[in-house]
């Protein structure tokens, strides 16, 4: 085999004593259960079943042998396989050895050299007067009330609760979305132009119908390219009322007495988020400049497993969205090869931590697991117990251990490294 690849070959050789013994144990179960005309359930000789059922009977003598002789050669030979073998070549004759050639992946021998001591840049930026006055009018947003309007028509601003359906134009006229409730922001950016224009001027209690003709390319495949006439009920028109950005705000958002002390503990966190995110970014470059020095070949079924799992995760992401995956016209060949590179580098990396893990000692406590899964759980509607259940019998639970394991190696990688601070942009 290439010495620049993970791929081995393996001629495996059962006695052929064992083959018999193994296919005459299949014959006598298929005599219990299989019907032979002129003979009742059990009674038919061995022969004449081993010769009725030659083809299935050698098939499964081969499922059920090569496996464990795989696995016995592998062990013998130490070697740490990735992913299933592949049997070609199944040689099976009477009275002869059951002959096949193994093909399969084994994890690469990575010498990752002296990781110990690396150093590595770490700019933190300096937090600005500009970031803190965005949290804060974010804070002043979120604690905004709204409050009918009376005494004037619906401006752009004003926030409409209304009851809706919608109609097909062409005969038989169908309805396409039942009737519902739902919220229009007036002069919002992402309300549907055909709202903002039909229900500005609008005052409560009012009803108005009207067109929208949706763009081909509009996110929910049911209204993409459809003219849609709309019958819109207006049942309040409500404007937005933002607090002032003082002391009483800072009680209400926060724990703060005051309006200074809320600002000291928003610049606070930015500059603490800002140190963690310097932390991840030298990280990164700890793993990088490992992966530039340290060569080894890739196997090629880890590769190609976490691009199935990326663009699993991709496509999940794009129906969530509402986007129909079958009208997106998404070349999934031709983005596979464009992210095969970047998840080779990824994969590298991955394996290059296990083998720090490895020579360090680092191990995941069952207490972690556990703890990794309450954070998954509390993003999620299952109980810890039962996403935990599901992980293990998905066998994703391997996986989580694998991640935390490796980020025990890099949280050691980078505590032994030598850290040069700097002070980022402003």
């Amino acid at each position: 085999m290439e010495a620049e690849t993970c791929k081995r070959e393996l001629v495996i050789q059962i006695p052929p004593e064992i083959v018999r013994r193994e296919s005459e144990n299949l014959a006598h179960r298929y005599a219990r259960t299989v019907r032979v005309p002129g003979f009742r359930p059990g009674r038919a000789p061995q022969d004449l079943i081993l010769r009725r059922f030659r083809g299935a009977i050698r098939e499964e003598v081969a499922q059920t042998l090569l496996p464990k002789f795989f696995q016995d050669a592998i062990k013998e030979q130490q070697l740490s396989v990735v992913g299933d073998p592949r049997f070609e070549d199944l040689k099976l004759e009477d009275d002869q050895p059951l002959t096949c050639r193994a093909t399969f992946e084994i994890y690469p021998s990575i010498d990752v050299g002296d990781y110990k001591g690396m150093e590595v840049t770490e700019e933190t930026p300096q937090v600005t007067d500009e970031e803190v006055n965005k949290v804060l009018e974010q804070m002043q947003e979120k604690a905004a009330t709204f409050e009918v309007v009376e005494d004037r028509p619906a401006a752009d601003g004003d926030t409409l609760t209304v009851r809706y359906e919608g109609w097909s134009l062409k005969p038989p006229r169908v309805r396409i979305i039942d009737s519902r409730e739902g919220i229009v922001r007036l002069g919002e950016e992402g309300t549907v132009a055909g709202f903002r224009e039909n229900l500005t001027g609008v005052h409560a209690g009012e009803v108005r119908e009207f067109d929208v003709e949706y763009r081909n390319d509009f996110p929910d495949p049911k209204l993409a390219g459809k003219t849609i006439h709309f019958v819109v009920e207006v049942q309040a028109v409500k404007r937005k009322v933002v607090p002032e950005l003082d002391d009483d705000l800072a009680k209400t958002v926060s724990g703060a007495a005051t309006f200074d002390e809320l600002k000291n503990e928003v610049r606070k966190n930015l500059e603490e988020s800002h140190r963690h995110e310097a932390e991840v970014a030298a990280k990164r470059k700890l793993v990088d400049a490992l992966i530039d020095r340290v060569k080894f070949p890739v196997p090629e079924a880890l590769r190609e497993d976490r691009l199935d799992e990326k663009l699993r995760s991709l496509a999940i992401q794009l129906v969530d969205q509402g986007i129909d995956l079958e009208r997106a016209e998404m070349n999934w060949p031709k983005l596979r090869t464009d992210m095969r590179p970047e998840v080779e580098r990824e994969v590298r990396g991955m394996l290059i931590l296990q083998k720090i893990a490895d020579a360090e000692g680092l191990e995941v406590t069952e207490e972690e697991i556990d703890e990794a899964v309450c954070e998954l759980a509390a993003g999620s509607n299952e109980t810890p117990a039962a996403l935990k259940t599901r992980l293990t019998q998905q066998g994703r639970l391997a996986r989580l251990q694998s991640s935390r394991r490796n980020q025990k190696a890099l949280d050691f990688l980078y505590r032994n490294a030598k850290v040069v601070h700097q002070p980022g942009p402003v």
